[in-house]
């Protein structure tokens, strides 16, 4: 099955001979000339609607839509509740093509169906678009396929997908106030120092005095608004481009990563959170079945950080070599003591994928707890900081005022 799209057609009536033009929504051609015969009507011509204006998908480089957790999420779960069922793989993908409202995760289904006609198994399909589907889905389709429970593993991976969209939508609220009036701060700092003091200006060059220190530094700003101003923006958009376009590589992240772990408050709430994703996607690929060294390859990436990944990599490197799965770990600062003892522990009792679960358990519950306690800390600090701004550039506009009153009453 191909992606609905819409077709423009020129056809005869064959009631009347007359020639007539349309529009239809269909998945190839050949389907909108099939409609077009149906309705009495021999197409001339049929071809693709052109997309212009606002009709247009625009894509920038760096700026791409991603396919959402909670997009996966739902998919892996309708897609588990359907094979679940007893439909094939391929009715399936037709029905889930028709059915999602993400028009990047439609394509690649459609592509993923294709290859499959073609002889590719599933979990290769899906490998084929990395962009749309984490090594860790993949990977867990193919331990899937081989072992005949497709359907159990997408299910799966649709409750791992599922606490990992309702941890990143708690994290989302617990910022989005702050977010919304630190933005607010700016640009009634910016309107303070465009047009409030230029009006304050004009009244401190009537009186001849000299100006305070921190008036003299707010009027200044305020003389270089015209131009301070808009560079400020084109230097926040361009670093704001550049961190898009270049956030994911390497190089980058080798930077930046390990400084997101260290960031007071926001650092051990971004530690927590990769720790809970390393133990239970960890747990998850060992209680279905993947060897320790495969699933381990595979879970660095789902931290997403590259500090962390670093450490996995090490840990990889020890169990290859038949050490200790937990000495490695105690070892990288970016684990914290607990989880070390509480692997030691299942690898001793043979309950690593229990206590990997055990552990990411209590990190999701330390991240809703941190997050309730950022939103409720937070909001003080910032209404504080806003109140110390705002009060300062009042206080530094009344002060000439003041010295004048002061120099009167003297």
């Amino acid at each position: 099955m191909a992606l609905i799209e819409e077709y423009t057609y020129r056809a005869v009536d064959v009631t009347n001979g007359k020639v007539v033009k349309g529009a239809l929504e269909a998945a190839s051609e050949n389907a909108v000339a099939a409609k077009l015969r149906a309705q009495g009507l021999t197409p001339l011509e049929v071809s693709l609607t052109a997309k212009t204006g606002l009709n247009q998908e625009i894509s920038i480089p760096g700026f791409e839509k991603r396919v959402s957790v909670a997009t996966l999420a739902v998919f892996a779960k309708q897609m588990a509740g359907l094979m679940n069922a007893g439909l094939p793989l391929m009715r399936t993908l037709s029905i889930l093509i028709e059915q999602t409202e993400d028009k990047k995760l439609q394509r690649a289904l459609v592509a993923v169906q294709a290859a499959i006609e073609s002889g590719s198994a599933f979990s290769v399909a899906l490998a084929q678009h990395p962009d749309i589907f984490p090594p860790l889905m993949v990977s867990m389709v193919k331990v899937g396929e081989i072992g005949g429970f497709l359907g159990q593993a997408l299910t799966t991976v649709a409750k791992t997908y599922e606490s990992e969209a309702e941890l990143h939508g708690k994290i989302k609220s617990a910022t989005t106030y702050p977010a919304i009036v630190f933005g607010i701060a700016i640009v009634g700092v910016v309107a303070m120092i465009a047009f409030i003091v230029p009006i304050f200006k004009g009244m401190f060059e009537s009186l001849g005095s000299e100006l305070p220190l921190p008036t003299q530094i707010l009027v200044a700003m305020s003389a270089n608004a015209a131009w301070g101003v808009p560079l400020l923006a084109v230097i926040a958009i361009g670093g704001w481009i550049w961190w898009m376009q270049n956030k994911r590589k390497d190089r980058v992240r080798r930077v930046v990563d390990p400084l997101k772990l260290k960031v007071p408050v926001f650092g051990p709430l971004a530690t927590k959170i990769a720790v809970a994703r390393f133990a239970r996607s960890l747990a998850m690929m060992l209680d279905a079945g993947v060897p320790l060294v495969q699933a381990l390859s595979i879970v660095g990436e789902a931290s997403n950080n590259w500090k962390i990944e670093q450490a996995v990599r090490e840990v990889q490197e020890s169990v290859k070599q038949g050490r200790s799965f937990a000495a490695p770990l105690a070892k990288a600062e970016v684990f914290p003591p607990m989880v070390a003892q509480m692997v030691a522990v299942g690898e001793e009792s043979g309950t690593l994928a229990d206590m990997l679960s055990s552990i990411a358990d209590y990190y999701e519950s330390e991240v809703e707890a941190a997050t309730e306690q950022l939103t409720s800390s937070i909001e003080p600090i910032l209404i504080v900081g806003i109140g110390i701004i705002i009060g300062g550039m009042v206080i530094s506009l009344y002060m000439p005022i003041f010295s004048i009153y002061g120099e009167i009453g003297g």
